[in-house]
């Protein structure tokens, strides 16, 4: 699909201004040239996914939003303000939080350490009863190391910290990643309710299963370029062809 068409569409769907432009963002590991001018918005309070087969270029497009690659081109836009030449400590204090799929959890730390660790870059971050409330597994598991975890647990920590920070747009880099059923249900519940909540989420996934139960719009990354968008109420009708994208 062509890029113009790619930005264009959403803007038939609703009035709401996007909270997240991204247009023509290229981004490079060292020489290796990794993204192809990536374009695609994020309207406040939708749930996004970036679907695309492994090495499609979807976590890096997450790492190039966050400003912590080494070279970024193009426009991203947030809140009408331009953060392509920002350092990534700039571009979290507008309240823009990233989850990594390795979930960061250090393992020397304890629950409540690593949970109290990242400073608040905005007002409003959510309390921490509230994270327990949400995951309750956590306030039990209070004291323990990072390395006594199961990976569901790391999960919820890594995305209780970002909650904690006063962040209302997250970047989740594959949270249900080799998860057991269970918890890939409360993962979903979790952000069904950040939704409701007001988050705006822009999430990586492989299971498009687990990304129709919770996104409104999916965009197809392939060979670090959105090549197509699919809302999520049209899935069932372009089923063969998002099987085709990802090889399934």
């Amino acid at each position: 699909m062509h890029d113009a068409a790619l930005a264009a569409k959403p803007a038939t769907q609703t009035a709401a201004a996007p909270l997240l432009t991204v247009r023509d963002l290229n981004a490079w590991y060292g020489e290796s040239h990794a993204l192809h001018g990536v374009t695609f918005d994020v309207r406040p309070g939708e749930v996004v996914t970036l679907l695309g087969r492994n090495g499609a270029g979807k976590t890096t497009t997450l790492k190039a939003i966050m400003g912590i690659l080494g070279k970024r081109t193009g426009s991203v836009t947030f809140e009408g303000k331009e953060t392509i030449k920002l350092p990534a400590r700039s571009i979290a204090r507008q309240g823009i939080a990233y989850c990594p799929e390795e979930r960061g959890i250090f393992s020397s730390l304890s629950v409540e350490e690593n949970l109290m660790l990242p400073p608040q870059v905005k007002p409003g971050g959510m309390s921490v009863d509230r994270i327990f409330e949400l995951f309750p597994n956590l306030k039990e598991r209070l004291n323990s190391q990072g390395t006594k975890l199961s990976g569901g647990e790391q999960q919820m920590l890594a995305i209780g910290r970002i909650l904690r920070t006063g962040a209302k747009t997250l970047l989740l880099d594959e949270p249900t990643e080799g998860l057991a059923p269970v918890i890939i249900q409360q993962i979903g519940k979790t952000i069904a309710r950040l939704k409701q909540e007001g988050f705006t989420i822009v999430l990586v996934e492989q299971n498009f299963r687990f990304a129709s139960t919770v996104a409104d719009r999916h965009f197809v990354v392939e060979q670090g370029k959105v090549v197509d968008q699919i809302l999520n109420d049209e899935l069932d009708a372009n089923i063969e062809k998002l099987h085709a994208y990802l090889g399934v």
